[in-house]
């Protein structure tokens, strides 16, 4: 795994001349979703040497520092800032959690554009910042509603760690719920990112009788959560959901710790389109077969590079203003196929797939959301 540096210290070669488009990549490389930074780190750079053999963004060259998005959300904000305020970079792009994106937004996104690749509660409105990943009502909504009908559930537990993407995103499953058949919310539980002791909620789970668990829990500690809850034997009676939830995090949690385990996505590794496999193919003869996997949570750090690029490409400006103006006519292609841009989010497919062991098992590609206010 990455090891955080004790300061952030900026290259020699990051001058701020105009041969260079230097973006700031902030991703995690500690705490609970440093399990898949390195996937994260390996896709940005291959995108960024694709954007380079096409020639570039704007005739520069599009270079890459990285930033530790796993620390203390104002710490990190405060090197991106340094950054931006020192020209060091004129982009920001990466997979970090809420927190850490609700920190940088204010500080930067007026002064260069900055594309947020993570899933994520929906709501942003900051000029200057786009995103390329799920929301709940494209993502969690039609996977509740596909679950309750195949499934009979009627009652769902969330169990999430306590901060802003699991907070909000919870608000909305309990409306889901009511619209999947009559369903219900029949327990939450909130835990620090870090936590490795499920006891408490485990038995909250049993006693409250729950069909289903809504797992918004990040990276490593959803990985401990999968082993308790099987060796808690509530697996064979009790499914989970999670909206995040790639391959590496299956690896993580082991085989035995997977039966009835579904997640939602705009991509998974075992898509058997021509993107995906051409994806595959390209990150596999740059890094190797032994390569940490491109899952979704990796997958999103190529995508932003690319929309950085594409974005940059069409204002043919840096102007945050002109970007922002431009932004609804923008499209790229990647391993998701080709995507457009509304009103500064990616429009996408999104799947739900089943836990097969160490690898997903795509069921379906689930309906576009409606309004349920």
């Amino acid at each position: 795994m990455h090891r955080p540096p004790s300061r952030l210290e900026t290259p020699a070669w990051f001058t701020g001349d105009d041969s260079t488009l230097n973006v700031a990549l902030v991703y995690p490389m500690q705490g609970p979703a440093g399990i898949f930074g390195p996937a994260c780190v390996s896709c940005a750079r291959l995108a960024a040497e694709e954007v380079n053999k096409a020639g570039g963004v704007l005739g520069r060259e599009l270079r890459l520092l990285e930033v530790d998005g796993g620390a203390e959300p104002r710490r990190v904000a405060r090197d991106v800032e340094a950054l931006v305020a020192a020209g060091a970079v004129q982009g920001v792009t990466g997979w970090h959690i809420s927190s850490v994106r609700q920190a940088v937004a204010p500080r930067v996104a007026h002064r260069v554009p900055y594309v947020y690749t993570a899933l994520y509660e929906g709501g942003e409105r900051t000029e200057g910042v786009f995103m390329t990943s799920e929301t709940p009502a494209w993502q969690l909504l039609p996977a509740m509603r596909l679950i309750a009908e195949a499934r009979g559930v009627r009652r769902w537990f969330i169990v999430g760690n306590n901060y802003v993407w699991p907070r909000h995103t919870a608000r909305a499953a309990r409306r889901y719920a009511r619209h999947s058949h009559g369903g219900a919310v029949c327990g939450e539980a909130y835990l620090p990112l870090g936590t490795d002791d499920f006891g408490g909620v485990l038995r909250r789970i049993e006693q409250a009788d729950a069909d289903a668990v809504l797992m918004l829990l990040v990276g490593s500690d959803a990985v401990r959560f999968n082993r308790a809850f099987a060796a808690s034997g509530l697996d064979q009676r009790c499914l989970r959901l999670s909206t995040l939830m790639d391959e590496n995090m299956l690896m993580a949690s082991g085989a035995e710790a997977t039966a009835d385990l579904f997640s939602t996505a705009g991509f998974f590794a075992s898509l058997a389109n021509q993107d995906t496999l051409d994806f595959h193919g390209q990150y596999a003869g740059r890094f190797g077969i032994e390569a940490p996997a491109p899952g979704s949570l990796g997958e999103s750090c190529y995508e932003g590079v690319l929309l950085l690029a594409a974005l940059v490409e069409r204002a043919r400006t840096l102007d945050v203003t002109a970007i922002g103006a431009a932004a609804d006519t923008v499209s790229y292609e990647g391993p998701r196929g080709l995507l457009r841009l509304r009103e500064r989010h990616v429009r996408q497919r999104i799947y739900l797939a089943e836990a097969d062991g160490l690898d997903f098992n795509v069921l379906a590609q689930l309906s576009a959301p409606y309004d349920l206010s």
